[in-house]
């Protein structure tokens, strides 16, 4: 498990829209699947404040999360869930290496 990363991107839900971060992380996540080096990601919403949430990818290496930021079709695929970024937040996302687990 270690060498992977976990990016982490913080997202809010316009208060005339509640369900505008669901839709645009479907969305996101339907188009990339099968993206080389992404193991998976996960929505997580603030318990506190519902309409705050974080996306949650997990990469198998730092290297292949670049490489796909690098590439031409990240702004395309994420997209939809732009309009969201938690600008309350400085900086909206952070990466992060996974140092230890246990599980």
């Amino acid at each position: 498990m270690i060498g992977r990363v976990r990016v982490l991107v913080y997202v809010a839900a316009p208060g005339d829209d509640p369900g505008a971060v669901e839709r645009a992380y479907h969305q996101v996540s339907g188009a990339l699947a099968g993206t080389p080096g992404l193991l998976g990601n996960v929505l997580l919403r603030d318990e506190g404040d519902k309409s705050r949430f974080i996306v949650m990818s997990e990469w198998e290496s730092a290297e292949a999360f670049q490489t796909w930021e690098r590439g031409a079709a990240h702004k395309g695929t994420t997209a939809p869930l732009r309009p969201y970024q938690d600008v309350g937040r400085s900086p909206v996302f952070g990466i992060y290496q996974v140092t230890a687990a246990y599980s």
